[in-house]
């Protein structure tokens, strides 16, 4: 299990993950590149530290809303953290940024309605969006790093959870907390991203030719730009 988190630690630069990650985020660049600026985009969940990774904290041509339920302390200039409710983003009127981003945080609202208003929400305040999600089909859980997580009754996940580490969670002995923790996590598949994002191009990111995670982009100029990386997704 420890390899396993390291495999999977976002935040290690010579992570798997990190590299899978830096991957994704060049094909963002490519789709916001013809874009104008200075380039407005809400980061729904995500974190200053991600921004910092990629390179775009302090550029004057961007500005990013790092928007969570608990905002961080801001660190610069062009990163403003805000507090706000991904299924009900209010202070935000229809098309009010430029781009609409999400990093792996809509599998974390417990049920399907959440996740259905968060994506209409994400719809109606960006000219353009980017979701990217975990998918449900993958046998390897990415949050709990067990196999076939996902497809145990739940009360076996609460149990083992109650009693070991899994992944990045537990132990935790106390049983309301540990259900809370097994039930934030509701992965989508493919059909469920489609029922939510009416119209929107679902792109498959493969792992040893299962589909590890989709990323769901709308709204982007460049059609074409979308067509080749679902073409390149092959690996």
């Amino acid at each position: 299990m420890a390899t396993m988190r390291s495999l999977a630690d976002s935040e290690n630069p010579d992570s798997f993950a990190n590299k899978l990650r830096a991957r994704r985020f060049e094909r963002f660049e490519a789709l916001v590149a013809p874009l104008p600026r200075p380039l407005r985009i809400l980061d729904v969940g995500g974190e200053t530290a991600f921004w910092e990774n990629r390179g775009w904290a302090g550029r004057a041509d961007v500005q990013i809303f790092s928007l969570n339920l608990v905002p961080e302390e801001q660190r610069h200039e062009n990163i403003k953290p805000i507090a706000g409710d991904a299924t009900d983003l209010v202070q935000f009127a229809d098309g009010s940024v430029d781009v609409a981003f999400s990093n792996s945080v809509i599998e974390h609202l417990f049920t399907f309605e959440n996740q259905r208003r968060m994506a209409s929400e994400i719809q109606r305040v960006g000219k353009a969006y980017w979701v990217q999600t975990p998918n449900f089909g993958f046998p390897m859980e990415p949050h709990f790093h067990v196999p076939g997580w996902q497809w145990m009754p739940l009360n076996l996940r609460v149990s083992m959870i109650r009693r070991w580490r899994c992944g990045w969670r537990g132990p935790c002995p106390d049983p309301v907390r540990a259900r809370e923790l097994v039930e934030e996590l509701r992965l989508l598949n493919k059909r469920e991203l489609e029922a939510i994002f009416p119209g929107a191009s679902l792109i498959p990111e493969k792992l040893c030719g299962l589909v590890k995670s989709w990323t769901v982009i709308g709204g982007f100029p460049s059609s074409q730009c979308v067509a080749d990386f679902a073409a390149g997704e092959g690996t």
